[in-house]
């Protein structure tokens, strides 16, 4: 049975291989590891078919070393006593571990000793963020590179030698491949080189030849065969993260464009629930007194996006998002509370003074509790001069109001005002 396009086209030198020239190009750290073939195990972190496996399989072939494949998830300790054996006696095998991630403790102590020793080159491949889901063991022992999704331009030139290659592309078959065609193989396939070539594969193999005995591909054929293919998300895997954070930063800085387009990418996911938390925790925390309405009217359109449910639930979503967006900006709340925090960490907490310790209980007043409180409803504009701060904390200062709205315009006023008659009644006591 013939290998898989992708498969067959795996490159196997350095030179060969296309995109990640960051890593493997003239000067680069890997192109340097194999020119002076001073290996190091390492760990390359990206999104699936951007060349995790063509790295390792080139730097074998352009060091001649042994290589061979396995699945941290499906192959047991038994496989990996087999490389080591034949790492005893060749002197190195270059071992492609795939799903590195998922590497139990077992086989990851029996590996241990063998990467020290440098016999086995471990080359870990893993979708996931290493620094969060790899055993630090692991991790110390070896170099991290991530690898990025695969240029459009990139990808056609994939596409292009596969179809040039008669030995193990598909140079032998007659195939005219139109460009409109040849551009939706690489612009939809997401940086995804194997799924482009698995696409191209599909679509020679399944047309069937006109009458001049050629193969034609067009727009419509690579659509049937690529499936769009345009997007994938895994709500656990760190690129969720990574578009909830831009999610976040694109309502911030309000651009507006950019926010909807991740806003977008969460809705194609079907991700209701982390779209919902952080729209109401960007409300309060970048929004917040500078328009308290945009946060109500964030609350309101959560709840109904999640009575709704998708499809629906994008439009009240991207309401909301369009609101926060355009709203002025403020922190003060957040950066308020997070001083008031740091100051209690920070062991600054103090007695509460006596006028303000609870008086309903029998003995309280002999305790001088809630002796001495006034009562600020009795007083003109409800403000009377008396000390709410431990005495350890009275100088403090948390909430700095800000003039981005109205409606903190108003508080700020309002701050500076008793801030003013608290000034004033302690210059008067002295």
């Amino acid at each position: 049975m013939e290998k898989p396009l992708a498969y067959r086209m795996r490159p196997e030198k350095i030179e060969e291989i296309i995109g990640q020239e960051h890593l493997v190009g003239e000067g680069k750290i890997i192109w340097r590891m194999v020119e002076a073939k001073l290996l190091s195990s390492m760990i390359l972190y990206g999104p699936p078919g951007t060349g995790k496996t063509s790295i390792a399989s080139a730097i074998a072939g352009s060091t001649q070393y042994a290589f061979r494949f396995l699945n941290a998830a499906t192959d047991s300790k038994k496989d990996l006593q087999i490389v080591a054996e034949e790492a005893k006696m060749s002197g190195r095998v270059i071992l492609l571990l795939d799903e590195i991630h998922r590497l139990d403790k077992v086989k990851q102590d029996f590996l241990l000793p063998h990467l020290e020793s440098g016999r086995i080159i471990l080359i870990g491949a893993t979708t996931e963020n290493p620094y969060i889901s790899i055993n630090p063991a692991i991790r110390s022992r070896t170099q991290i590179f991530e690898v990025y999704p695969l240029t459009p331009e990139e990808v056609e030139q994939g596409l292009v030698q596969a179809l040039n290659n008669p030995v193990k592309g598909l140079g032998k078959y007659p195939v005219h491949l139109s460009k409109e065609a040849l551009l939706h193989f690489s612009r939809s396939s997401n940086g995804d080189l194997r799924s482009a070539l698995n696409a191209l594969e599909l679509a020679v193999l399944s047309t069937k030849k006109d009458e001049e005995g050629f193969i034609n591909i067009d727009l419509k054929t690579a659509e049937e065969s690529l499936q769009k293919k345009a997007f994938s998300h895994d709500k656990n895997g760190d690129a969720h993260y990574d578009v909830i954070s831009a999610f976040q930063k694109s309502i911030r800085g309000s651009d507006v464009d950019a926010a909807l387009h991740y806003l977008g990418r969460l809705v194609e996911a079907g991700d209701l629930v982390s779209v919902s938390r952080r729209l109401m925790v960007i409300a309060y925390e970048d929004i917040g007194l500078a328009n308290p309405g945009a946060c109500e009217r964030t609350v309101a359109a959560v709840n109904c996006a999640n009575s709704l449910g998708f499809p629906e639930a994008r439009i009240p979503l991207a309401h909301a998002v369009i609101d926060l967006c355009l709203s002025p900006k403020s922190n003060s709340a957040v950066m308020a509370i997070d001083q008031a925090l740091s100051d209690i960490h920070a062991g600054k907490q103090g007695q509460v003074p006596k006028q303000l310790k609870d008086a309903h209980y029998k003995g309280a007043k002999d305790l001088g509790h809630g002796v001495t409180y006034e009562y600020p409803h009795n007083f003109p504009d409800y403000w009377v001069d008396q000390q709410y701060l431990p005495d350890t904390l009275v100088q403090a200062h948390y909430y700095l109001p800000k003039s981005s709205g109205k409606y903190e315009q108003a508080l700020k006023n309002r701050y500076e005002e008793l801030e003013k008659r608290k000034k004033k009644a302690r210059r008067k006591n002295k």
